[in-house]
C-alpha cells in the first residue's frame, strides 16, 4: 500500500501548529519566570517590613532597659514592664523566624533569604545580649532559652535533628508562654559578636541549648523534660 504524503497545505498548517506551540510554551515560560521573580521579591519585601518592625521593637527594649538601669539604682523598680517588653520582642522575631522558615522551604534558597537570615540573627544575638543584661531580680519568673543551631549544614542527620528539636522548643513555649524567652540562633551566620559570646559556653557541637545561662545542652527528649530545668 502507497504511503500517504502531505500535501502543500497541509505541511504549511503542520509547520504553523509547530511554531504556535513553541511561541506558545516560550510565553508560557517567560511569564512563568516574571512571575517566580515577582513572587520572590514579594517575599523579601514582606521579610524586609517584619525586620524593620523588629528593628523599632528591639531599638525599644533596649532604651527601656537603659531607663530601668536608671530606675533601680533610683530604687524604682520597672522589671514587669521590662520583661514584658523584652518577652514581646522574642515572640515577635520567633513568629517571624517560622515564617522564613517557611519561605525556604518553599523554594530555593536565595543569597537574598540568606542575608534576611543573617540580619534576624543579629537581632537575636542582639536580643539575648540585652536579657542577659537584665538585673536578677527582674529575672526571677522567667527562663532564658538559647537554641543554637546550624543553619548551612548539609547533613541531612542535622538537619533532621534540628526539625525535632524545632518542634520540641516550639512545643515548649505553646506549654509554658510568657515563662520563656525563645531565642533561636544560627551559629554559622559570622558575626563576631555571636561567636563571641557563644565562646564563653565551651561548646563542641551543635544543636545545643542554653537555659538561663548556665545549663547547656547537647541532647533534649521532650518539652516536659526541658521544664524541668526552668524557674
Amino acid at each position: 500500500m502507497p504511503k500517504k504524503t502531505l500535501n502543500s497545505k497541509e505541511s504549511k498548517n503542520t509547520k504553523s501548529y509547530f511554531w504556535q506551540a513553541l511561541v506558545l510554551t516560550v510565553i508560557v515560560f517567560i511569564i512563568g519566570i516574571f512571575l517566580g521573580i515577582a513572587y520572590e521579591g514579594n517575599r523579601l519585601e514582606q521579610i524586609n517590613e517584619y525586620y524593620v518592625l523588629s528593628e523599632i521593637s528591639l531599638m525599644d527594649a533596649l532604651a527601656l532597659s537603659r531607663l530601668t538601669d536608671i530606675d533601680l539604682n533610683s530604687g524604682i523598680m520597672n522589671c514587669e514592664v521590662l520583661i514584658q517588653a523584652n518577652t514581646n520582642f522574642a515572640d515577635r522575631i520567633y513568629s517571624e523566624a517560622l515564617l522564613l522558615e517557611k519561605y525556604e522551604e518553599s523554594g530555593k534558597l536565595t543569597e537574598a533569604l540568606r542575608l534576611a537570615h543573617t540580619k534576624y540573627d543579629l537581632l537575636r544575638t542582639i536580643l539575648w545580649l540585652n536579657v542577659i543584661n537584665i538585673p536578677e531580680q527582674c529575672k526571677r519568673n522567667v527562663s532564658i532559652v538559647v537554641y543554637l543551631y546550624e543553619y548551612d549544614s548539609e547533613d541531612l542527620t542535622k538537619k533532621a535533628i534540628n526539625r525535632v528539636w524545632s518542634r520540641i522548643l516550639y512545643d515548649l513555649k505553646r506549654d509554658v508562654g510568657n515563662k520563656i524567652i525563645l531565642i533561636p540562633i544560627a551559629v554559622d551566620s559570622d558575626l563576631t559578636s555571636l561567636d563571641s559570646l557563644i565562646s564563653r559556653f565551651n561548646i563542641s557541637s551543635y544543636p545545643a541549648l542554653i537555659i538561663d545561662n548556665e545549663k547547656v545542652f547537647l541532647e533534649i527528649k521532650s518539652a516536659d523534660e526541658l521544664k524541668k530545668h526552668l524557674k
